[in-house]
Order: C-alpha cells, then structure tokens, then sequence
C-alpha cells in the first residue's frame, strides 16, 4: 500500500482514538443510593433461598441499590450503557425500595418479572454476554414464576 492510500486510513485511526479519549471525559453517574432494609422486597414478601438466589445473580445489578460495577463501567461507552440501563432499570422496578409500592403496583411488578423472564426479555442480552452466570435456566423462569404467583397471593391477602 502505498503512502497516499495509507494517509486517510491513519487519519480516521487518529479521529477514532481522539474521539474515545475524548469519550472518557464523559464521566456518568454510577451511585448505589443507600438501601433501608425495611424497604426492601425480602422485608415485605416471602422469598425462598433458591429464588433470592436468582434475584440476586440475575436482577441485582439493574434492579436494586446494590448494583455491583465492573471494571468497563469507568470506561466509556461502555460506561455510558450501563449507567443508563441500571437507571432505567431501577426505574422501573427497584427491590430495594419495594416499600414505596402499593398493592397495586406490587402485583403489577410479580405479573412483569414473570412475563419478562418467561420471553427471555430479561436479564438482557448484553448483559447475559457478560454475565453467563446471571442467564435463566428453564428451572430458573419456572421458580420464578411459581413464586410471583405465590408472591402475589401475598400481597393481596394483606391488602384484605
């Protein structure tokens, strides 16, 4: 190849490595607020060993203020991602704050985790890539699914 044709090729590689130092500028929030533990789903629902177990491997990290972040989380986009996918997540639901929900929106939640887990919508994709652990079995789904029944039962006989 010669030095002409070489030339636009070290000049996008310049822009691209300027644009990803540039990136790291960009520092997003990454805060586990502090966790009350009255507050929490285990401190208002019966959650068996073997489902705490799968809660904690596979809906931690986005689901709660405890999220555990991994080394790629300081380095952008990576770090971009995933301040955005744990806030979202623990925007739409947060087991660590399972208090502030009404009986309403509890039996919501235990409808949705079921229904999520049961499509493989969650964990997600990227996630499961990077987390193998955190992926559901088919025993894993139906735990968790029998226990959101029992769950809801719960909740609606102390709404009663």
């Amino acid at each position: 190849m010669t030095t002409a044709r070489r030339r636009p090729l070290l000049v996008l590689l310049v822009v691209v490595l300027g644009f990803f130092v540039l990136l790291q500028a960009v520092r997003p929030e990454r805060t586990n607020p502090p966790v009350d533990p009255a507050n929490k789903l285990d401190a208002h629902l019966t959650v068996p060993p073997d489902v705490a177990a799968i809660l904690n491997r596979s809906c931690r990290d986005c689901h709660t203020n405890d999220t555990r972040w991994p080394w790629y989380s300081h380095v952008a986009p990576a770090s971009l991602l995933l301040s955005h996918d744990v806030r979202e997540g623990r925007d739409e639901m947060n087991l660590s704050e399972w208090a502030d929900y009404d009986a309403e929106t509890m039996d919501e939640q235990l409808t949705e985790i079921c229904q999520q887990v049961r499509d493989g919508a969650m964990p997600l994709r990227p996630y499961t890539w990077l987390h193998r652990e955190a992926s559901l079995s088919s025993r894993d789904v139906e735990l968790l699914c029998a226990w959101t029944e029992q769950a809801r039962a719960e909740v609606k006989a102390r709404a009663e």
